[in-house]
């Protein structure tokens, strides 16, 4: 029913934006599909990725993500210019000439919990907001994006 609804609300909002909301679908639509793609082969990859992150804060979701991400692209590269023989001496123990410095995690930030989640699911969910940023994210689209059609 709320997808009916949605759907519904949708086309109500595409006949009144005209030319603008036909740009934003399909601008969204294909900006979703890279995002679906790309999820896609590192969930493929990477276990973590396939599991929930709902208890993650958002520093730790992109620390991940990027961390998957640089692992993702190294073992592309590494596929592409075949298997060469490295010389791992520099990944031994030993003297290094480089240092690693890891960040600890902020432990007086809040855990996360069921209040916290369901503050930020309601804030989430708030239509006002959401009208407001979409048709924000509309005329910006329209201005990058709206006169490459004229042409």
């Amino acid at each position: 029913m709320l997808t009916a609804d949605l759907r519904k609300d949708s086309e109500i909002w595409e006949m009144k934006q005209g030319p603008k909301a036909e740009l934003f679908a399909k601008v969204q639509e294909s900006t979703r599909k890279d995002v679906e793609r790309a999820f896609g082969v590192l969930q493929s990859r990477f276990a973590i990725v396939k599991n929930p992150a709902i208890l993650w804060d958002k520093k730790q979701i992109g620390m991940v993500m990027r961390t998957c991400i640089i692992l993702h692209n190294m073992v592309v590269e590494n596929e592409r210019n075949g298997y060469t023989q490295y010389d791992t001496s520099e990944f031994e123990e030993g003297t290094s000439t480089r240092s690693s410095n890891v960040d600890a995690p902020n432990t007086s930030e809040m855990p996360p919990n069921l209040a916290n989640m369901l503050l930020i699911r309601t804030h989430l969910r708030d239509r006002q907001l959401h009208e407001r940023l979409k048709n924000d994210l509309v005329e910006n689209i329209w201005n990058k994006f709206g006169n490459d059609e004229d042409e």
